[in-house]
């Protein structure tokens, strides 16, 4: 019988939540429900220390879950706990992490211009800016509206972004730019442009031969 009298049993705990920085919602709610006769009272830890829900608009509780308004990342980001007390007892939630999925802009500063001789191939570096949660890669070749499209010649990366081409070709002179997506955040940056120049000299000496383990070649 539910009257009965008994201590405090998890029927609901936390989970991990990675928060979108970009986010519409201005709330986070982290659940916890519990059961237990007398009815328990809730009580939340973040990282190991208790959150006083009395002093603060930044918290409140609903029912035994903890609603987080306006959350910020420096503040709000750690390990999480439920603690469920009644006459009987305490019980102590699994642990949830409060991750915050976000993406920064790319620095402003120009890059280098990369020099291939024509029929190389060549390595474009995407250098992502720091972020959390999993990104997705593109490339647009001269500010053209389209991205580039993959072919025998031109392979982007996933896991680095960069841009592979080979056999570098004259129509391939130009500016590439790197688009980054964090579809978790909800964001997308452009950097800066990588100017591409075939090397017209007929001297080895000038340019050294970057070889990387997929076998590319990259003029510097």
């Amino acid at each position: 019988p539910e009257d009965t009298l008994h201590g405090p049993i998890f029927t609901q705990e936390p989970y991990d939540i990675t928060y979108s920085m970009g986010s519409a919602d201005p709330e986070i709610l982290l659940n916890c429900t519990a059961k237990g006769y007398p009815l328990p009272y809730y009580r939340w830890k973040q990282n190991g220390t208790d959150i006083d829900l009395t002093m603060s608009y930044h918290y409140r509780l609903v029912g035994g879950s903890l609603a987080i308004n306006n959350p910020h990342k420096k503040q709000d980001i750690g390990t999480y706990q439920c603690l469920a007390t009644n006459s009987f007892g305490t019980i102590l939630s699994r642990k949830a992490k409060l991750q915050f999925a976000y993406l920064e802009k790319f620095e402003t500063k120009t890059r280098s211009t990369v020099s291939v001789r024509e029929g190389q191939g060549v390595v474009l570096l995407c250098g992502p800016p720091s972020h959390y949660g999993d990104l997705s890669y593109a490339w647009i070749f001269n500010n053209n509206p389209l991205y580039v499209q993959e072919d025998s010649r031109r392979f982007v990366s996933q896991e680095t972004g960069n841009l592979y081409i080979a056999k570098v070709e004259p129509s391939d002179v130009g500016n590439y730019t790197c688009i980054v997506t964090n579809t978790k955040a909800e964001q997308r940056v452009q950097g800066p442009p990588t100017p591409l120049l075939l090397r017209n000299d007929g001297n080895d000496i000038l340019g050294k031969t970057l070889v990387d383990s997929q076998g590319w070649r990259m003029r510097l």
